[in-house]
C-alpha cells in the first residue's frame, strides 16, 4: 500500500485521538510529501528495547494505535507463553504517558489479563520492582527516558523484571505483524474493567517496598551532614528520591525549583539527559548558593543519575558515567570489606564499553568482573544466573558507563534512586574524611592510572548511510588500520563473528598498543555510528591529550566513509 493510501486511511479511522486528525488533516500530499512519508514508511519498530518515536500521527509514531497495537501483540505472547496473566504498568511525566497507559490497561483487560497501573508517575525501576513484588508476567513502562520531549517510548519486561529478551521481543513482534491495526483490536471500557477487577491501581504498599529494598542496600555511612542539590528534570524522581533521603536522615536538600513539577514539555532542558551540561545548568547556577557538597540529577524515568562536585577552585565539575562507576564500584568494596557483609566470590557487571579502570578494581579487592554487551538488560541477565544459582549475594554492584547504576538484585534495570543513595553515602564517607568525590576520584587515577574515556557520534542518514555505515564495519574487520593516533592496532574483535560468549552483535574493538581502544558500535535505533574511546597515561595532562589524538583519528575514519562527508 502506498504512502497516500495509508495516510487516507489514518484519516477517516484514527478519530480518537483529535490531536492526530488535526495533524493529518494540515499536511497537504504534494507540500509535506516527505513528512507523510517519514509518518506512514514504516511500522515502529519493536525491538527489546519496545517503542520509542516521536509523538504524533502515523505508523511510525507514538500514537495510542501503535500503543493498542504493540499491547495487542503483547497480550497474545503472554497468552501463549504460560505466564501469569497479569501485566504492571508505569509511566513517566512525558506527553500522553498516563494515556498510553490507560490505552494497553484497556487492551489487556478486554484479553482477560490483569493490568496493574501505578495510580500516578513513578520510576522505571519502580516499575521492574512491580512486576516482581506482584508477580506478574511482564511489565510496560511508558516512557522514552531521557529523550527530548517530542518523543515518547513504551518499554516491555518479563517476569524477571529485565527488558525482554530478543527471543521474546521477535515473538511479540510476529503477533504484531499478524494483528490490523485497527480491526485487529479491541478494548474494554476502562472504567467497567476497573469494577470488575481486570484493571487495579497499584497499592502504595508496593512503591514503599521498592524505597524499603533500597534502604535495605545501604553500606550505612552517616549521612546527616550532608548537603545536596537535587533535580528530577521535571521526571518522576521527586516523590520516592525524597522519601528515600528523609529516611536515610538528608536533611539539608535544595531541589531545582524550576525542575521540580512533573513536565513533559521540559522547558528548562528540550534534551532531558543527566549525561549533558545543558540538562544540569540550573542545579549547577543554584549550587553557586547553596554550595553543597554533591548535585544530582536524575532523568525523567529515574533509572540514571549524573553528578556534580566541587572542583576545589569555588566551582563544580560533572563526573561522567564511567567516573562515578569507579567512584562506587570502589567504595562499595571498600566499605563491605570493611565491614565484613562483603559475599564469597563476589561479582560485579559492566558492559563492554565502560571503563577499563573496573578491571585492576576488581582484581585488588577480589572481585570476579564480568563484562556484557551494551544495555542494562545483559547486567540484569547475570543477575539471574546468580539468582539460579542460588547465590544473588554474590553480585554486588553494576554499572554502565552512560549514567546507570545498580548495588543490589531487587530490581533487573538500572536505578537511579538506588544510584542517589550510593551517591549520597559515598559523598558522606569521603566528606567524614575531609575530601570530595573529586578528591577521591583523584586518589583513584594516582593509584590505577588515568583513564579517560569519551564517547561520539556520527550520522549516516537514509538508505546510502545505512549502506556507507555497514560497508565502513565490514571493511575494518576485513582490512583493520595499522595504526590509530601514532598507536600499533594490537587485536580486532568482532562481537558480530567471534566466539566472545555473548550473543552476537555489529561491536568492533580496535585494541591499540600502550592501553588504548576503540570501539565502534552502530545505533539499534538511529542511523548512527556510535565511537567509544578509552586511554590510559601516567599522569592527567598526557591521557587528556591521548585522548584528543585518539578521538581525531577515530573520526577520520568515520567522517571518510560517510556519503557527501
Amino acid at each position: 500500500m502506498d504512502i497516500q493510501s495509508k495516510a487516507r486511511i489514518w484519516l477517516e479511522r484514527a478519530s480518537e485521538d483529535p490531536d492526530l486528525r488535526a495533524e493529518l488533516t494540515a499536511l497537504d500530499p504534494e507540500r509535506d510529501r516527505e513528512e507523510l512519508e517519514d509518518r506512514f514508511y514504516r511500522d515502529l519498530e519493536f525491538g527489546t528495547g519496545g517503542l520509542r518515536g516521536v509523538i504524533g500521527a502515523g505508523t511510525n509514531r507514538m500514537n495510542i494505535y501503535t500503543v493498542r497495537h504493540a499491547t495487542q501483540g503483547l497480550a497474545d505472547w503472554l497468552l501463549a507463553s504460560g505466564l501469569p496473566r497479569a501485566v504492571a504498568i508505569a509511566h513517566d511525566s512525558r506527553r500522553k504517558g498516563e494515556l498510553f497507559a490507560r490505552e494497553a490497561a484497556r487492551v489487556l483487560a478486554v484479553n482477560g489479563i490483569r493490568a496493574l497501573l501505578y495510580p500516578r508517575l513513578e520510576p522505571t525501576p519502580a516499575l521492574s520492582w512491580a512486576v516482581r513484588n506482584l508477580g506478574c508476567g511482564a511489565g510496560i513502562c511508558v516512557t522514552a527516558s531521557h529523550n527530548p520531549a517530542k518523543y515518547n517510548g513504551y518499554k516491555v519486561y518479563g517476569p524477571d523484571g529485565c527488558q525482554i529478551t530478543p527471543e521474546a521481543a521477535s515473538q511479540v513482534l510476529k503477533a504484531i505483524e499478524k494483528t490490523d491495526i485497527f480491526d485487529g483490536v479491541r478494548l474494554a471500557d476502562f472504567d467497567a474493567a476497573l469494577a470488575e477487577g481486570l484493571i487495579e491501581y497499584i497499592p502504595d504498599g508496593c512503591l514503599d517496598g521498592f524505597v524499603d529494598a533500597v534502604l535495605a542496600l545501604r553500606p550505612g555511612n552517616d549521612v546527616s551532614k550532608l548537603r545536596l542539590v537535587y533535580t528530577p528534570l521535571n521526571g518522576t524522581g521527586l516523590e520516592c528520591v525524597t522519601k528515600l533521603l528523609t529516611r536515610m536522615g538528608v536533611s539539608d536538600v535544595t531541589v531545582v525549583p524550576q525542575q521540580a513539577a512533573p513536565d513533559g514539555d521540559f522547558p528548562t532542558c528540550p534534551y532531558p539527559n543527566p549525561e549533558i551540561r545543558e540538562a544540569m545548568e540550573r542545579g549547577l547556577q543554584l549550587c553557586e548558593s547553596v554550595h553543597p557538597d554533591l548535585m544530582l540529577g536524575t532523568d525523567p524515568d529515574c533509572d540514571r543519575m549524573g553528578a556534580a562536585v566541587p572542583d576545589g577552585a569555588g566551582g563544580y565539575r560533572l563526573i561522567t558515567g564511567n567516573e562515578m562507576g569507579i567512584l562506587l564500584f570502589d567504595y562499595l568494596c571498600r566499605t563491605r570489606l570493611e565491614r565484613g557483609t562483603m559475599p564469597e566470590r563476589p561479582v560485579a557487571v559492566t558492559t563492554v564499553v565502560s571503563t577499563d579502570m573496573a578491571d585492576p578494581i576488581a582484581q585488588v579487592y577480589g572481585v570476579e568482573l564480568r563484562r556484557t554487551l551494551t544495555g542494562f538488560k545483559y547486567i540484569g541477565e547475570q543477575i539471574g544466573l546468580l539468582e539460579a544459582e542460588g547465590h544473588p549475594e554474590r553480585f554486588i554492584f553494576g554499572f554502565e558507563e552512560s549514567y546507570g547504576y545498580l548495588s543490589g538484585s531487587h530490581v533487573r534495570d538500572k536505578d537511579g534512586v538506588n544510584a542517589v543513595m550510593l551517591a549520597c553515602e559515598c559523598a558522606a564517607f569521603y566528606r567524614d574524611r575531609g575530601m570530595t568525590l573529586l578528591d577521591a576520584l583523584r586518589g583513584l587515577y594516582e593509584t590505577y592510572g588515568w583513564y579517560r574515556n569519551s564517547l561520539r557520534s556520527f550520522a549516516f542518514e537514509g538508505q546510502a548511510g545505512m549502506a556507507a555505515m555497514a560497508a565502513l564495519m565490514a571493511r575494518l574487520w576485513e582490512a583493520p588500520p595499522r595504526e590509530l593516533a601514532g598507536r600499533a592496532v594490537l587485536s580486532v574483535r568482532d562481537y558480530l563473528q567471534d566466539d566472545t560468549g555473548l550473543l552476537p552483535a555489529d561491536v568492533l574493538e580496535l585494541r591499540l598498543e600502550r592501553d588504548a581502544k576503540l570501539i565502534l558500535r552502530p545505533s539499534g535505533t538511529e542511523p548512527k555510528l556510535k565511537l567509544y574511546f578509552s586511554v590510559r597515561e601516567n599522569t592527567e595532562t598526557a591521557s587528556l591529550s591521548a585522548l584528543s589524538q585518539l578521538e581525531q583519528s577515530g573520526a577520520a575514519l568515520v567522517t571518510n566513509s560517510r556519503p557527501h562527508a
